[in-house]
């Protein structure tokens, strides 16, 4: 969790509330079509219950703040530019949010989606 001392109390974020936050943030990229999971049982999970955070993993060492977002692209996008585009767009809004620098943001491509003509 996230700690700030105020002269009122302590604010605490979760890692999970980052995680939502980078989730839509992703997902309004474009070139993003959805987000997966990083292994098959967690893709198993999403199937049973439908979570925020799907495809995010935060990683707070009380120091730094590192993302991790599994994402599937549209095919025939250029998968660098996308990947950059999540990227900017992850920090901006994860820092806008927290008022905390992002230290690490990792964007592993785990697959490619194809349309459809009736998708077009």
């Amino acid at each position: 969790m996230t700690d700030e001392n105020t002269p009122i109390g302590t604010i605490r974020v979760a890692p999970r509330a980052i995680a939502t936050i980078a989730y839509h943030a992703a997902l309004q990229s474009y070139g993003v079509v959805g987000l997966t999971s990083k292994n098959l049982v967690g893709g198993l999970a999403q199937v049973l219950v439908k979570d925020p955070t799907y495809g995010v993993e935060v990683h707070y060492d009380g120091l730094d703040i590192r993302i991790d977002l599994y994402v599937v692209i549209e095919y025939g996008t250029r998968i660098k530019s996308v990947a950059n585009s999540v990227t900017n767009s992850v920090r901006f809004h994860v820092e806008k949010a927290l008022g905390m620098p992002v230290k690490e943001i990792n964007v592993h491509v785990r697959g490619l989606h194809i349309s459809s003509e009736d998708e077009r």
